[in-house]
């Protein structure tokens, strides 16, 4: 009574003639539970059977259809059959695709058998054991096997030993796949970029489908506007950034290929970041100039010589941005402070920068709005300049008696007792007239000037001494005051003309200052020849005192510090002091016998003047 096996019987009949008997099949549990199998004349023994007893029911039915008692008859309990594998089919196989063998097993119920996946390059007709493990490379151990990348091309052959659940072995089986395992369809996932430096990307994916063979890979540059376009040429995993992508995103697009010519579905990467150069750089900053008040410094910056920084500055630099600052103190531990408008390259050092130190700070954006990291310099404490003046000028109407004042712009430290010398000018004549102790900022003219230019000569010096370069500046010829020019006009075109003058008797000049030491006399001027008369009175006639012509060395002479007298020089031995009331009058009378004597005698004005060189 073996699973397997066929259980019949052998029932003898009697009764008259034997009808159409009935004989049942049951499956008898240890529990006393039965089934109901079967009606046939015989049983099948399956597994369901094992460990189960069987019964058999017999009726016996007359030919009239008459029932008999029922009898029946018990087996054994039915045995497992012998372990066995009754077929082994490997269904097609496919790279990734888990495989279960068709396998039909006998033999009790099936324990854990023994499983040994080959894989041979050839399909092999002799399946014997020693000659498959020799040729072949074991795979797996286990009931299911997915076949790998390593699997496709190959044959999967695969070893069994059915076992029963009781440990009982029976003969192995070996089964070999009709075809080789084939490549799953090209694709690739994990398609993204990679950059490798500044101007380098790498494209990558992870391939899958068989083996790969000459995948395609395109680059695509994407504009702002969502624009996509195809890079030409760019046909490689690697892609070298050029100036067309700039302010665009690069993808990288995968095709995959399989080593069969089989093309997958191209992927794209995600977009990268905007493409960008890199960042200006400035590597120093320096000064041209001298570090000195009253120069130019300027700011100059050394790009770096690599040839990326070269082409970007050449390019896509947009601007520089400087700013100066100045230090609050010199010494060691300094601060500074922005110059709110020195924004520029350039500065022209000042007078208030003398011993502080000057920075300037300075960076360069570029086209894309970006900011190179700053970069800074600092002079050393700024010097002094060499004392200058500029800018010189005379104030003053133009007139012989206004107030003139030299002024100008100094620089060149903090200025000392700078030097000024007033000086008169013929014009036409490069010859220069020094005008005795007139060293001051103003200059008050008189009735010599004349006919002149003004000249002042202005040596500007430091206040530890240094001298600068001396420079000049002249007025216009200077005039007579307009009242007094028509009045002197009027006496020239006459021709003769008497003035009535005071001749101080006593010259001693403390005496000279008192009124009732002066003496009335009449000044006679016409055009050849000055005569000075004592008047007559009731005890005596007119008497001349002084008479002399235009020639040389006759001259007029002014008192600087008085405005009322003047000298009349006719030679070495005669002259004459006289004195008016006014300034007005003294240089109306100047004027007249000057005006004579040039006008009828050609006299020059030099002559006429106490000349001092």
């Amino acid at each position: 009574m073996v699973e397997g096996g066929r259980l019949t019987f052998h029932a003898v009949y009697t009764g008259g003639l034997r009808g159409s008997c009935i004989q049942e099949w049951f499956r008898l549990h240890d529990d006393g539970h039965k089934d109901k199998l079967t009606a046939d004349e015989c049983l099948d023994l399956d597994l369901a059977d094992i460990d189960c007893r069987i019964e058999l029911m017999y009726t016996p039915v007359r030919e009239d259809g008459v029932h008999g008692l029922p009898r029946s008859v018990t087996s054994d309990t039915i045995l497992p059959g012998e372990p066995k594998g009754v077929n082994l089919i490997l269904p097609e196989c496919f790279e990734d695709n888990e495989i279960s063998p068709i396998k039909t097993y006998f033999g009790g119920k099936e324990g854990t058998g023994k499983y040994t996946w080959f894989r041979n390059k050839e399909k092999l007709d002799n399946l014997e054991f020693d000659l498959v493990a020799e040729s072949s490379e074991v795979v797996g151990e286990t009931l299911k096997y997915k076949p790998s990348l390593n699997d496709v091309s190959s044959y999967l052959i695969l070893y069994w030993v059915p076992t029963r659940r009781d440990g009982k072995v029976g003969d192995p089986l070996m089964a070999i796949s009709d075809d080789p395992v084939m490549a799953a369809f090209p694709s690739v996932s994990d398609v993204h970029l990679e950059q490798k430096s500044s101007d380098v990307y790498c494209g990558l994916g992870i391939y899958y489908g068989g083996y790969e063979g000459l995948s395609l890979y395109r680059w695509y540059r994407e504009s702002s506007d969502g624009t996509r376009l195809h890079i030409d040429g760019a046909d490689s995993v690697t892609y070298e950034v050029t100036d067309a992508d700039y302010s665009c995103r690069l993808l990288f697009g995968y095709t995959p290929v399989r080593s069969d010519g089989i093309s997958g579905e191209e992927k794209l990467s995600e977009p990268s970041d905007v493409i960008l150069p890199e960042l200006l750089k400035i590597e120093t900053l320096n000064f041209k100039g001298n570090q000195v008040e009253r120069e130019t410094l300027t700011a100059a910056e050394q790009i770096p010589y690599s040839e990326i920084q070269q082409h970007i500055w050449k390019n896509y630099k947009k601007e520089m941005k400087y700013q100066w600052f100045i230090s609050n103190e010199s010494g060691g531990d300094q601060s500074f402070e922005p110059l709110a408008t020195q924004c520029s390259r350039s500065y022209k050092v000042r007078f208030e920068d003398i011993g502080r130190c000057l920075k300037c700070e300075c960076f360069v954006t570029d086209v894309f709005g970006r900011s190179s990291e700053l970069v800074s310099a600092v002079t050393a404490p700024i010097l002094p300049g060499r004392p200058k003046i500029e800018k010189l000028e005379i104030e003053g109407r133009g007139f012989h008696t206004d107030l003139y004042a030299v002024q100008g712009t100094y620089s060149g430290g903090k200025e000392g007792k700078s030097k000024i010398q007033w000086l008169r000018s013929m014009v036409g004549s490069p010859d220069l007239i020094s005008i005795p102790g007139e060293t001051g900022r103003t200059y008050e003219a008189n009735v010599d000037d004349v006919g002149y230019r003004l000249v002042a000569i202005y040596t500007p010096v430091r206040e530890d001494g240094v001298e600068g370069q001396p420079v000049s500046v002249s007025t216009e010829q200077i005039a007579v005051e307009p009242e007094l020019y028509r009045e002197v006009k009027q006496k020239l075109d006459d021709g003769s003309v008497k003035f009535e003058v005071l001749c101080d008797k006593d010259r001693t000049p403390k005496k000279a200052q008192v009124m009732g030491h002066l003496e009335r006399r009449v000044l006679e001027v016409n055009r050849k020849r000055i005569k000075v008369v004592k008047p007559g009175s009731k005890t005596s006639f007119p008497s001349t005192e002084v008479r002399g012509t235009y020639a040389p060395p006759f001259h007029v002479e002014l008192y600087r510090n008085d405005q009322h007298r003047f000298k009349i020089v006719v030679d070495g031995d005669t002259e004459v002091d006289l004195m008016v009331q006014t300034r007005h009058m003294r240089d109306r009378i100047i004027l007249t016998i000057r005006g004579l004597a040039q006008k009828f005698n050609s006299t020059s004005l030099n002559t006429l003047l106490r000349i001092e060189s």
